[in-house]
């Protein structure tokens, strides 16, 4: 009577653990996906950073010229001014040259003064003469700056512009650099998603279909007592065998992803929810999935997977595939994930 209880049991079908699978399934692509954009988006920032720092030179460049040409400009403006002045003081010479002529001319019309008043004019004219000759030159070193400024002026346009034109040309280089790492990202993500599928499907025929042992999103997972005894992270016989078909394939793998796919194998260890019995090896979960996720790695190693391919980390019991305190929920949430990415 208790064996045919037994059997009704086992032959009910629960749809509810699959249905749930399937949503955690999506969940996880989802959050892939995620990390995938924001991966892009990472390398992407930091190639275009770079040519951030460089138009932000440029354009301090181009700052420091633009305000050399206004210093230019307003001496230059500085400059006409005292032209004007000096073309107005030299009005003023030669009006004041007339006046005088025109008192000497009177003065030889009307009567002949004596000799010492003519004299006296004649000073006062050749003075007049050497004011006028040196405002004069004054007026040419004056022509002369301004010529030269205006070529300063005209250069550092003809700077501004070449400046401008770079400018121009570096902001289409970001534009293109940036098209064409998003399609390498891309095409990153799809070949290492191929290799992945390909990685998996590999592993469910060497393994078995195994309850213990199954994919949950783009992770392996088996179950810790598949691989430790409780509360240990020493590798058990049943686990080392299943551990030496998972490095066989590893070792498959590594040869078959070209060498600039830079991937990574990563161990992930997981704990329930339950603390750590007082006075044992291991203070704390997180002590406890880490040491589970080093000793797998260490094993691959030793069975000949290259260490640059393997990370090891540790989540405690901070990353559960389900939340409850049931004995099966506790099983399913004690687990080694393998999950192939990128570094």
């Amino acid at each position: 009577m208790a064996g045919a209880r037994l059997r009704n049991r086992y032959n009910r079908i629960d749809y509810w653990p699959g249905f749930v699978d399937a949503l955690a399934t999506l969940l996880l692509v989802i959050i892939f996906l995620l990390s995938v954009f924001m991966l892009s988006q990472y390398f992407l920032s930091k190639e275009v950073s770079g040519k951030d720092s460089a138009l932000t030179r440029l354009n301090a460049q181009i700052a420091e010229l633009t305000q050399l040409l206004a210093l230019e400009r307003a001496g230059k403006g500085e400059v006409e001014d005292q032209v004007t002045v000096l073309k107005s003081s030299l009005a003023d010479s030669q009006t004041e040259k007339g006046r005088l002529q025109g008192i000497i001319d009177q003065e030889k019309g009307v009567a002949t003064s004596s000799d010492g008043q003519v004299q006296t004019l004649s000073g006062q004219l050749d003075d007049e003469k050497r004011v006028t000759q040196r405002a004069l030159a004054q007026v040419e070193l004056l022509n002369q700056q301004i010529a030269a400024l205006r070529r300063q002026i005209a250069a550092l346009e003809s700077a501004l512009d070449v400046s401008e034109t770079r400018d121009k040309e570096s902001q289409t280089k970001i534009s293109d650099l940036g098209r064409r790492l998003n399609v390498a990202l891309a095409q990153r993500v799809q070949e290492l998603q191929r290799y992945r599928s390909d990685f998996f499907g590999r592993l469910r025929e060497i393994l078995g279909n195994r309850s213990d042992i199954h994919v949950v999103g783009d992770r392996f997972v088996f179950q810790s007592e598949v691989l430790f005894p409780v509360g240990q992270e020493t590798i058990n016989d049943s686990g080392k065998r299943d551990l030496d078909k998972l490095a066989s394939a590893i070792s498959e793998l590594e040869r078959e992803i070209p060498p600039e796919v830079n991937w990574t194998l990563r161990i992930d260890g997981h704990t329930d929810t339950r603390p750590i019995s007082a006075g044992g090896r291991f203070k704390s979960n997180w002590d406890l999935s880490a040491a589970r996720a080093i000793s797998v790695v260490r094993y691959l190693i030793d069975k000949g997977v290259s260490p640059k391919r393997l990370v090891a980390a540790g989540f405690g019991e901070f990353q559960p595939l389900e939340e409850g305190t049931t004995e099966e929920i506790y099983a399913k949430n004690r687990r080694i994930e393998i999950k192939l990415t990128d570094r």
